[in-house]
């Protein structure tokens, strides 16, 4: 068996079917003349009969043709996903209502069930969930407007009905939409503040779940940096209950493998919630690059992005972005600075 193709670390990649590989190199079957892309479908081969090259010229060059099944010089099955996927993420966007899913299925030409598949492979979010995630950021940003109604803003993001929307509009802006149009004023949320091997950690709750917790050396600027997110809220100490959750995020820092479920108030844009959704995902003890994420994500060419949404998340460690990495694996910039980010990690490893 050839040694040198044995241990080539590409030969996983084929093995897998990894369609992330795709556009990285191709691989050539020495028995038949054919080029495939790592993710080709096509019969394994025998690795003693692979070579691989960095591209399709490069495997022409050497007298190989392209597999007919997967066409490297093509669009890959992941492109075209994307690119589908990305059309129905338009559609849904200039849509005064979300369409449903049999309208959007056939938009694409794809089947109800797969079209789905690939849209929540694609986006980390059903076709629903991302057209009320859209909806609901068009709303905050209505309501940010000092010009607009709250009327002007509930009708203008799509929904339908005031008294439908006013059912659940505590369910995605933690409080009623004339409140978060005044800067959170009436609305009550608790919090604490406490100690841990990271330095201060602040826990704070609205009504829908844990809104915040964000790290530091001061405790006194942590509640000011929380005051300006919600400049007319009221802040309170929180209860009992409410300390026994904080207890869980501080023994959920020293102790990463005791795991953390509570509920979340995470707000952010589509973008945000994707990459977020996926960080949620990295088991604790190991690490992805933005590139991966982005990946991950189905939008291999938003690496910077995903840095940026990392860098928007004010969930430490519920919403592990401490988890990503530059390419070559140092510690890029952390909100909560990258000494922590770093004995995040040496604490997760050890877990």
């Amino acid at each position: 068996m050839d040694k040198e193709i044995e241990i080539d670390p590409r030969w996983q990649k084929v093995l897998d079917r990894d369609e992330t590989a795709d556009g990285e190199f191709v691989y050539a079957v020495r028995t038949t003349g054919i080029y495939c892309r790592p993710s080709c479908p096509s019969r394994r081969a025998k690795v003693k009969n692979v070579q691989f090259f960095a591209g399709p010229d490069e495997a022409e060059e050497a007298g190989y043709r392209q597999c007919q099944r997967c066409t490297p010089r093509g669009q890959s099955l992941q492109e075209l996903n994307t690119e589908i996927v990305i059309a129905a993420c338009r559609l849904i966007e200039g849509s005064g209502s979300q369409p449903n899913l049999s309208h959007l299925a056939k938009s694409t030409g794809l089947s109800t069930s797969h079209f789905s598949r690939v849209f929540k492979a694609a986006t980390g979010l059903s076709p629903k969930a991302y057209g009320v995630a859209h909806r609901n950021k068009k709303l905050r940003d209505k309501l940010a407007n000092d010009d607009v109604s709250v009327t002007t803003a509930i009708y203008d993001a799509g929904f339908n009905s005031n008294s439908r929307f006013y059912e659940n509009s505590n369910d995605f802006l933690g409080m009623t939409p004339s409140t978060f149009k005044k800067g959170g004023a009436n609305t009550e949320i608790l919090f604490a503040v406490g100690q841990c091997s990271l330095g201060a950690i602040l826990v704070a709750r609205s009504k829908k779940g844990i809104c915040a917790i964000t790290l530091g050396d001061d405790a006194l600027a942590l509640v000011h940096d929380l005051q300006d997110r919600f400049p007319k809220a009221e802040l309170v100490g929180g209860d009992e209950e409410f300390e026994r959750q904080v207890a869980q995020v501080v023994g959920f820092v020293e102790t990463p493998g005791l795991g953390l479920n509570l509920p979340l108030d995470i707000q952010g844009t589509v973008f945000q919630q994707r990459v977020w959704n996926i960080l949620r995902e990295i088991p604790a003890g190991e690490t992805r690059t933005y590139a991966e994420v982005a990946k991950m994500i189905g939008d291999p060419k938003s690496a910077r992005a995903v840095a940026q949404a990392c860098a928007s998340n004010r969930i430490a460690v519920a919403i592990p972005c401490h988890r990503v990495v530059r390419s070559n694996g140092e510690l890029s910039g952390y909100r909560w600075g990258v000494e922590r980010k770093r004995a995040l990690l040496t604490l997760e490893a050890k877990a």
